[in-house]
């Protein structure tokens, strides 16, 4: 989701500043590589367009900023953002086909249900903190819901949301924890995943 803010503050020797969103709360910082025009340079006044994120401390900064008149490229973006749902949808689709051929037992589906829900809860939530200034989620607690199965609802979420959707060094480890957990779950059909399964369940 983009929100609208005015820049009231703006260094340009250091090339950052500060916006206040309309809807008021506390100011986010913005650099000047996050603006998508760098002809037009930013100045004390001027409305800006642009999504939130959080830097690596945590903070909440400003990311894929407009100023009035910018064009931003949207049906790649809108492309890339519903193929990461469809592979998120898909996912959970093929769980639930191997648990009705029996392949699997059921409680695997309803715990990648009940964590990508709670993992979606959670991203909001820190969607809503990183907007208002207050308590964060670790980043560290996200992966780990994600290695665990709930990395359908994150997908989601950084979409739905534009939560964490642009911040490389998080979706770097991001999708090293879907692919864990891809792993994982393909390894339920080996023999060994099988005779664990059975043990554990049949």
């Amino acid at each position: 989701m983009r929100t609208k803010g005015k820049i009231t503050s703006w260094n340009e020797a250091k090339g950052f500043g500060f916006i206040t969103p309309i809807s008021g709360g506390k100011r986010i910082f913005v650099h000047i590589k996050e603006f998508r025009n760098r002809n037009q340079r930013p100045a004390i006044g001027q409305i800006v367009t642009y999504a939130l994120s959080s830097d690596k401390q945590g903070r909440p900064c400003a990311v894929e900023a407009t100023l009035p008149g910018d064009r931003r490229p949207e049906k790649t973006k809108r492309k890339s953002g519903s193929l990461s749902i469809v592979v998120a949808v898909l996912f959970l689709i093929v769980v639930g086909i191997s648990v009705l051929s029996s392949k699997i037992p059921p409680y695997i589906l309803g715990l990648y249900m009940v964590l990508s829900l709670l993992t979606f809860i959670i991203y909001a939530l820190d969607k809503s903190a990183a907007k208002n200034g207050a308590w964060r989620a670790e980043e560290s607690t996200l992966h780990l819901l994600s290695l665990a199965g709930g990395w359908p609802g994150a997908l989601i979420a950084q979409q739905k949301l534009r939560h964490k959707s642009k911040k490389q060094s998080f979706r770097s480890v991001f999708w090293v924890t879907v692919l864990l957990n891809c792993g994982a779950f393909a390894w339920l059909f080996t023999p060994n995943g099988v005779a664990t399964l059975q043990f554990y369940y049949w």
